[in-house]
């Protein structure tokens, strides 16, 4: 009979109040406004994870790393990406450790088989013992089961959970829903202490209604220049006041040039730190030029950039870029819209890939001897001739 573990019925709140929120977050040097800060009480008392949308660069990643810190819990961090699967994000068999373990134990289990009659009387009589294998000892854990087991309360980062297959989304379902991780071999693990979960998305694609039903939902954007320019302050930079408030009106124009990457507010801060090594005293279009690719990030941003900042350096605002075959263009490929295009697209995958019923049994997938023998070699060690 499968175990089961017991989940705690105390669930310890690291927040009396949305005030205590904003000002443990201050603390730890992040700049909550109200609204998030409200959302982050709201996750403390509900239980229920918070996904952050919104652009890179904006403080979505920032803020479970702040949520840990200001609660003093470990942070357990799954970064997403495209091709993973549940064994990078639940948990797998440690298969060197149970070979390792064969070895020393071959006495051991000559003894198990020594009465046996015949091949079909040992297979049953290892069969007898195979749970000795498939226990705890052998479980690999990953960073969402590990989360789960935890003795003590964690802060659980999944971070840009767009960037993985709609496979990963059904793994994360139980797990956000009901914390708890099921193992076929072992049972069902219930978290003891709930674990604040942070999800982040940078929009490269829609997300299921079935994630989005299980969390709070936050769409974090950029801030206002007063706040942009408050935070900049709030790091240390060491630029002058005078330069940091130019230099966030020069990161705002450049935002709306339909770059295909706009500077976040940590390439603002970077900018503002290199700027202040660089002896930045005052506005200087010509050291701005000379730094832009801290903010810009391919050719055609700087090309972009370079052409707007000498309004910019002068206080001026260039007339945004349009938006039809602009950077962000569906038709333009590899920037956001064209990837949240495509994999949007319904039907992309083929029948039969989630695995329902097709109604013809499916063309079985050609595999090369290479690959089988790579796959085997993985699996069993090289083989010796």
């Amino acid at each position: 009979m499968p175990r089961v573990s017991s989940r705690n019925g105390h669930r310890p709140q690291p927040f009396a109040s949305v005030e205590e929120v904003t000002s443990r977050l201050g603390d730890v040097g992040y700049l909550a406004d109200r609204a998030l800060a409200t959302t982050v009480f709201l996750q403390a008392r509900l239980g229920k994870p918070l996904l952050l949308e919104g652009p890179a660069g904006v403080g979505k990643t920032q803020l479970a790393k702040a949520l840990a810190a200001a609660t003093g819990r470990p942070l357990l961090r799954l970064q997403c990406y495209e091709g993973q699967d549940e064994t990078k994000a639940l948990y797998e068999w440690d298969y060197g450790k149970q070979m390792l373990y064969t070895q020393i134990l071959r006495e051991k289990i000559a003894q198990i088989v020594a009465d046996a009659d015949d091949l079909a009387g040992a297979v049953e009589a290892i069969g007898a013992h195979d749970s000795v294998f498939f226990s705890e000892r052998f479980l690999a854990e990953r960073p969402l089961l590990r989360a789960i087991r935890s003795p003590e309360p964690v802060v659980l980062l999944v971070d840009e959970v767009d960037r993985a297959d709609e496979a990963l989304e059904a793994v994360l379902l139980e797990m956000l829903a009901e914390y708890q991780v099921s193992v076929p071999e072992l049972g069902t693990f219930t978290a003891e202490h709930v674990p604040l979960v942070v999800l982040t998305s940078n929009n490269t694609r829609d997300l299921s209604a079935a994630l989005k039903r299980r969390c709070l939902h936050l769409f974090l954007g950029y801030p206002s220049a007063e706040r942009e320019l408050e935070i900049i302050r709030s790091k240390s930079t060491g630029l002058p006041d005078a330069v940091s408030g130019h230099l966030v009106d020069v990161v705002r124009g450049l935002r709306e040039q339909g770059l295909r990457k706009p500077p976040g507010i940590s390439e603002a801060i970077d900018w503002a730190r290199t700027l202040a090594l660089l002896g930045a005293t005052e506005p200087d279009a010509g050291l701005l030029e000379d730094t832009i690719s801290v903010v810009a990030k391919y050719d055609r941003d700087v090309e972009r950039a370079l052409r707007v900042l000498p309004a910019l350096a002068e206080g001026e605002r260039p007339a945004p870029a349009p938006e039809p075959g602009g950077a962000d263009s569906a038709d333009d490929p590899g920037t956001g819209a064209a990837l949240r295009a495509a994999r949007d697209t319904p039907g992309r995958h083929g029948a039969g890939y989630y695995g329902e019923r097709t109604g013809s049994p499916a063309e079985p997938r050609r595999v090369s001897g290479s690959q089988g023998e790579r796959s085997f070699v993985a699996n069993h060690g090289r083989r010796t001739r």
